[in-house]
């Protein structure tokens, strides 16, 4: 489903990745780790065309999308559902017109149509009869929800979260980490899961990939991840063993 090969990427003089060379299957879900300032937010952006490699290809459902033009990239995101960091919910509108707002932007479907897959996909992620709230009347673990009932309003085949535990206490996190794991199941779709909360990533994730300042060192299962001999790797782990 996608694909870097041979990626860098600089920022001025600044070399943010470096030679990232990554596949990641139909219907899987990675999750990709490192600490601050290691690249993986930069390696998200890269992946939903937010920015452009400096060199290499990157590869969506089989189109090489580095060169797109930003007509083009609307196209390939309409593919893609992103759950951003901290909701990114539109204060002045409704909890329904949030989940709307891709399908009003992107589609011709009519309203009535439109309220509907609403509905489903609010209950899909467990929430029911909130259209009407605002984002301000909802919990953090609430805003999380409403954030991936807009992502999959689509029926994207590639779904992009970014720190989805960030800001939550752990039983909402684990709330998250299950509502993450039963979308994939019931969608079938792609899962990239950005992500420093070692814990979540064991739990979610078919692979772990690991930034270590620009450079792709480890990519592999959980269980073999976790056997991994690296000190940079052992030092996230060691949260997960205590």
């Amino acid at each position: 489903m996608i694909q870097l090969v041979n990626v860098f990427k600089f920022f001025g003089s600044k070399r943010a990745l470096n030679n990232i060379n990554l596949t990641i299957a139909d219907g899987e879900t990675l999750a990709i780790i490192g600490g601050s300032g290691s690249g993986k937010s930069t390696l998200l952006r890269l992946m939903i065309g937010l920015i452009k490699p400096s060199s290499g290809n990157i590869f969506i459902d089989g189109e090489d999308i580095g060169k797109f033009s930003e007509e083009e990239m609307t196209r390939v995101r309409l593919k893609m559902g992103m759950v951003f960091q901290y909701s990114a919910l539109f204060d002045s509108m409704t909890v329904g017109e949030n989940v709307a707002f891709g399908l009003v932007e992107h589609s011709d479907l009519p309203q009535d149509k439109i309220n509907k897959i609403v509905t489903e996909k609010l209950h899909q992620v467990g929430l029911e009869g909130v259209e009407n709230l605002m984002p301000n009347e909802l919990s953090g673990g609430m805003k999380k929800r409403v954030s991936l009932a807009r992502a999959i309003a689509f029926e994207p085949k590639i779904i992009f979260y970014d720190e989805p535990s960030s800001g939550l206490d752990p039983v909402t996190t684990t709330k998250i980490d299950e509502l993450i794991i039963s979308t994939q199941k019931a969608l079938n779709v792609t899962s990239i899961v950005v992500t420093h909360d070692m814990v979540s990533a064991c739990h979610i994730a078919d692979r772990i990939a690991m930034v270590y300042n620009g450079d792709l060192i480890a990519v592999d299962t959980v269980e073999n991840f976790k056997k991994i001999n690296d000190p940079r790797i052992k030092e996230f782990f060691r949260v997960v063993d205590n």
